[in-house]
């Protein structure tokens, strides 16, 4: 494991020809609101090595390789590990290969697991018994280094069927187009619309609370985001809908701090559309509903792909609707979704 900046320079110069990079991370996001990096894994076609992200003291060097413009990222499922790494450097790799994005549009499940296609294209089984592992402790021991270590071991090898595959299918585009929203840094931002779907109790309160709520979940989140803690350890969701509809008042202090925040920020913030009251499909769209569903099915079979990577339930909603910007009016599904 690589712990010194005089370790990590000796790897790099290592490997500065090596364009094709297998990646993963590990982290802690318990009691904090952004994700803690504590390890690197990166695998090369010959070189197999973690990173000691808690003893390195600067990481430059090595997001320099990672972020090159001739660097391609081996991955599975990426977005948190991009994320992850997103925090600490603030930039976006330059090409990706998700290998369970791949995996999808050649008759895998939509979320296989990386230990999934190990046992199916390297016929290796790998033990999962440390995804709950505290990465922050140490040292690490020998066998929960071997675990993170196997976790990019076998991402070029699996790489290389995979896009054998795809191309032979004529597919390998499909997949670069799935993934460039992992390459779109307002992807690794706070969703506000998710965050304010997820707050238990806001579908349930009158509409008349509903922007008393979401300025009480904007100010939340700004304070979360502050002090670098989970939003619920700032104020839980009860709580906040409770102060709300008015059942509880804020203290004097914070509520000179929240008019504060809504008066000073507030303003920049665009409220409109985060909540989406949908209205009931009628007859005609329900049966337009039943027809693209079945047409979804066929093409799923058809292709051998599953049907909620073609389109998924609520784009499909959206269609119905009217909505032009729907992933089943572009790139590779309008090519197969004939309407």
């Amino acid at each position: 494991m690589i712990k010194t900046n005089t370790q990590l320079n000796h790897y790099l110069d290592n490997i500065k020809d090596e364009t094709l990079l297998a990646i993963d991370t590990e982290f802690r996001r318990i009691d904090s609101y952004f994700p803690e990096l504590c390890l690197i894994q990166i695998a090369t076609k010959d070189k197999l090595e973690c990173f000691d992200v808690l003893s390195l003291n600067n990481l430059d060097s090595l997001f320099t390789k990672l972020y090159d413009k001739k660097t391609k990222w081996i991955i599975h499922s990426a977005r948190q590990d991009i994320e992850a790494l997103y925090y600490l450097s603030n930039r976006i790799p330059n090409s990706i290969f998700d290998t369970q994005i791949a995996a999808s549009f050649l008759n895998y499940p939509l979320q296989v697991s990386y230990q999934g296609l190990t046992e199916s294209l390297q016929n290796i089984h790998l033990e999962k018994k440390y995804t709950r592992f505290d990465w922050k402790k140490r040292p690490l021991p020998r066998d929960v280094l071997k675990y993170a270590l196997d976790d990019v071991k076998y991402l070029i090898p699996i790489f290389n069927k995979l896009s054998k595959e795809l191309i032979k299918y004529e597919r390998l585009d499909w997949v670069e187009e799935e993934s460039k929203f992992l390459l779109d840094k307002d992807t690794y931002k706070p969703n506000y619309r998710q965050i304010i779907k997820k707050t238990k109790g806001i579908s349930k309160i009158s509409s008349k609370y509903v922007n008393n709520a979401i300025d009480l979940i904007f100010w939340r989140e700004s304070i979360a985001q502050k002090k670098n803690k989970p939003r619920k350890w700032i104020m839980s969701d009860e709580k906040l809908i409770d102060y709300a509809i008015g059942k509880n008042k804020l203290s004097s202090s914070k509520i000179d701090e929240f008019k504060n925040f809504i008066e000073n920020k507030g303003q920049n913030i665009n409220f409109e559309g985060l909540i989406k009251v949908q209205k009931p499909l009628s007859d005609q769209e329900i049966l337009m509903k039943n027809r693209l569903k079945e047409q979804i099915n066929k093409l799923s079979i058809q292709y051998k792909i599953p049907s909620e990577l073609i389109c998924t339930s609520k784009n499909l909603m959206n269609f119905i609707r009217g909505e032009d910007l729907v992933t089943i009016n572009q790139g590779w599904r309008s090519k197969i979704f004939k309407i």
